[in-house]
C-alpha cells in the first residue's frame, strides 16, 4: 500500500513538473511592450516609492482671506464630488478586503437535517436500505488555496494599488474643487471691480454731457457733438448692465460650487485687493511628481494593472487546494453526536488545466493590454502635469511683468490727470479737459483690474498644477527656462483713486 501511494505522489510530481514547464513556454511570448517615462529629462525628480498617498494641505490657509476659507471648506465638505471620490474610495477598501480575505484559509460550520428513503439497490444494507429514516451533519469544513506560484499574493496588491489610487482621487478632487472655488472667487472679485470702474464711467459720461449741452447752448459746440455725448450714456449703462448679468452669474456658480442653492450669495462682496498671495514662486518644485495626487493615483493603477498580469500568469500553473472537515454524521437525528458518528477527512487537491481553448493566454493579453494602457496613461498624466507647472508659472511672471507695465504707464496718466485736476482748480483749465484726461485713467484701472485678477487666478492655478501650495522658502527647484528667469516682482496697482 504506500508503495502504491508513493507511485502515485511520483507521478503526481511528474504531472506537476511537466505542467509547470509547459506554462513557462507557453506565456513568456506576452510581455508589456511600455515602460514608465523617465523624468530626468523633464527636469523633476522620479516618483517616489509606492506607499500611503499624500495628504493634502489647507493651501488656501496661506491667502489670508476668511471669506475664501469658509467657503472652500464648506464645498470640501458638502459637495457631491468629492462625496462620489469618497464613495470611491470606500469601494476599492471593501475590495481590498475581500481579496486579503480570499488569500486565507476559509472555515464554515455546517449543519444538515434530511429525511430520505434509501435505495434498496444501494450502498447500504438492511435494515437501512429500502427504509425512510432522518439523517443529520454536524461539521467544521476548511479550505486553503496553497498560494505557491503568487497568484492570490498579485491578486491583493492589485487591490491595494486602486484602493490607494482612490485616495490619490479623493486629494486630487478635494485640491481641484478647492482650486475652483477660489478662481470663481477672483472672477466675481474683478466682476465687482469692473462695476464700480464702470459705474464711474456712466457718471462721467452724464458730466461730459452736461458740459456738451452747455456748450451747445452757447453756441461753442454743434450737434454732432451733442449727439455722440448722448450715444455714449446707453453705451455705458449697457456694460453695467452686462457686469451686472456677470456678478449674478458668478455668484451662482460660485453659491453651486460650494454645494448651496444657486442664490444663497446673492449678497456676497468681494474685494480684488484684499486678496493677497502668498510669495511668489520663481522655479518649480523637484518634488513635483511626489505631491500630484493624479499622477500617483495613474502611477498606482499602472501598477495594480502589473500585479493583474502577474495573477493572470500565475493561472498558468498549478492550483492546490487543501480541503478538510471533521464532525459528526449519523443516520438518526439521537446518534448524531454520539462518538461512533465522527468522521474527519484531508482532502488535497491539484488542478492543471491542459487544454482549455486559449482562455487563459487570451485572459493574460488582455491584462498585458491592460497594463500598456495604464502605463501609458500614466506616462501622459506626468507629461501634462509638467506642461502644466511650466506654463502656469511662466503666466505667473509674464503677468507680473505686464503688472510693471501696465503700473508705469497708469502712474504717469494718474499724474497727468492730478495735473489736470490742479489747473482745473486754478482756473487754468476746463472742465472737459478734466473729464477727457479721467477717460485715460479708467481705462488704466479696468487694465489693472483685469491684470491683477488674470495674476490671483493664475496662482490659484499654479496651485493646482504643483498639487497644492508648496512652502515659500522651498529650495530643491529649477527654473522653468532661461527666459522667464529674474521676472519682474509682483505690482499691486491703486485701482481706484480718488478724484478729488
Amino acid at each position: 500500500m504506500p508503495t502504491l501511494l508513493t507511485n502515485a505522489w511520483r507521478r503526481s510530481a511528474l504531472v506537476l513538473l511537466a505542467g509547470v514547464l509547459s506554462a513557462c513556454a507557453g506565456h513568456q511570448r506576452l510581455q508589456p511592450a511600455l515602460h514608465e517615462l523617465d523624468t530626468a529629462p523633464l527636469g523633476v525628480s522620479p516618483p517616489t516609492a509606492l506607499d500611503a498617498p499624500l495628504e493634502a494641505s489647507a493651501w488656501w490657509e496661506a491667502w489670508g482671506d476668511a471669506r475664501l476659507n469658509a467657503l472652500i471648506e464648506q464645498a470640501l465638505a458638502d459637495s457631491p464630488t468629492v462625496q462620489v471620490a469618497q464613495a470611491r474610495l470606500q469601494r476599492a477598501q471593501a475590495q481590498e478586503r475581500f481579496a486579503r480575505g480570499s488569500d486565507l484559509p476559509q472555515v464554515q460550520a455546517a449543519a444538515e437535517l434530511g429525511r430520505q428513503r434509501f435505495t434498496e439497490q444501494g450502498l447500504y444494507p438492511r435494515p437501512v436500505a429500502g427504509s425512510t429514516l432522518n439523517t443529520g451533519t454536524l461539521q467544521l469544513e476548511g479550505l486553503w488555496e496553497l498560494d505557491l506560484f503568487g497568484r492570490q499574493r498579485a491578486e491583493v496588491e492589485a487591490s491595494l494599488g486602486q484602493r490607494r489610487a482612490a485616495q490619490a482621487d479623493v486629494q486630487a478632487a478635494r485640491l481641484l474643487l478647492s482650486s475652483q472655488v477660489a478662481r470663481q472667487y477672483v472672477q466675481l472679485a474683478r466682476l465687482q471691480a469692473q462695476q464700480r470702474v464702470a459705474e464711474r464711467a456712466l457718471a462721467q459720461r452724464d458730466e461730459m454731457l452736461a458740459l456738451v449741452r452747455q456748450r451747445v447752448d452757447a453756441g461753442l459746440d454743434s450737434g454732432v457733438e451733442l449727439r455722440q455725448s448722448q450715444g455714449a450714456l446707453p453705451d455705458a449703462r449697457q456694460q453695467i448692465a452686462l457686469l451686472d448679468e456677470q456678478v449674478m452669474l458668478s455668484r451662482h456658480a460660485l453659491a453651486v460650487l460650494t454645494a448651496q442653492a444657486p442664490n444663497a450669495l446673492h449678497d456676497l462682496q468681494v474685494s480684488i485687493e484684499g486678496i493677497t498671495p502668498p510669495q511668489q514662486l520663481q522655479s518649480v518644485p523637484l518634488d513635483l511628481l511626489a505631491r500630484r495626487a493624479d499622477v500617483q493615483a495613474a502611477r498606482w493603477r499602472a501598477a495594480s494593472m502589473a500585479r493583474q498580469s502577474d495573477a493572470a500568469r500565475a493561472a498558468f500553473y498549478p492550483n492546490i487546494n487543501l480541503t478538510s472537515y471533521v464532525g459528526f454524521n449519523a443516520i438518526g437525528l439521537s446518534r448524531v453526536l454520539e462518538g461512533g458518528s465522527l468522521q474527519w477527512g484531508l482532502l488535497p487537491a491539484l488542478q492543471l488545466p491542459l487544454f482549455d481553448g486559449e482562455r487563459r493566454m487570451a485572459n493574460l493579453g488582455g491584462r498585458v493590454a491592460e497594463q500598456d494602457a495604464a502605463t501609458a496613461s500614466y506616462n501622459q498624466t506626468v507629461l501634462q502635469a509638467v506642461q502644466e507647472v511650466v506654463d502656469q508659472l511662466g503666466s505667473v511672471q509674464a503677468i507680473a511683468r505686464q503688472q510693471a507695465e501696465q503700473l508705469a504707464a497708469q502712474q504717469h496718466i494718474e499724474a497727468a490727470y492730478a495735473l489736470a485736476t490742479s489747473r482745473y482748480r486754478a482756473g487754468l483749465g476746463n472742465h472737459l479737459t478734466l473729464l477727457s484726461a479721467e477717460t485715460a485713467v479708467l481705462a488704466q484701472r479696468r487694465q489693472a483690474v483685469d491684470l491683477r485678477a488674470r495674476a490671483l487666478d493664475a496662482r490659484f492655478a499654479l496651485v493646482r498644477a504643483l498639487g497644492g501650495e508648496p512652502p515659500a522658502d522651498h529650495t530643491s527647484s529649477v527654473s522653468p527656462s532661461p527666459a522667464s528667469a529674474a521676472p519682474a516682482a509682483p505690482v499691486t496697482p491703486q485701482l481706484f483713486g480718488d478724484r478729488s
